[in-house]
Formats: C-alpha cells, structure tokens, sequence
C-alpha cells in the first residue's frame, strides 16, 4: 500500500477525513501519522497487523456460509468439470 502510494494519496485527503469510507484499514493510521500521534514506522507496523486481522475475520466469515466452496489453486481442473 505504501508503495503504491497510500501516504501521498492520504495527504491529499486529510480535509474528508471524517468520511465513513476513510474509517478502514491504511487510511485511519497514516491519518494518526499525520497528525503527529504515531511514527510513519508505527502506523506501517499497524497497517500490516489490521490487515492481518481483518483477512482472518473475512475468512471466519466466509468459513461459516455453506455458500462458498474452498479449493486449492491444483484442484481447479477437477472443480471446472463439476460446472
């Protein structure tokens, strides 16, 4: 995300910031960044282990909807015949 440009993308957001849509994971660090509360070393530090978390309760999520089939990326041919 940092790379792709999340800090200078936030900076030019910094007046909306109190949109919903700027509440999530990358956005509400770099914003405590900006705003002097953490070092930019902790707010990547806190990127990665909310988005760890977030992709765990996604998981969790999906885990429980009979809905959703999970296979691995070598059982694609097998999984395309059923179709």
């Amino acid at each position: 995300m940092m790379q792709e440009g999340l800090l200078e993308e936030v900076k030019n957001l910094i007046e909306v910031k109190s949109l919903n849509a700027l509440k999530t994971v990358g956005y509400t660090e770099i914003f405590q960044y900006l705003q002097d509360e953490i070092s930019l070393e902790d707010a990547v530090a806190q990127i990665k282990v909310n988005t760890r978390q977030y992709a765990k309760r996604q998981m969790t999520w999906f885990k429980k909807d009979p809905f959703f089939t999970w296979f691995t990326p070598g059982q694609l041919p097998e999984i395309m015949a059923l179709l």
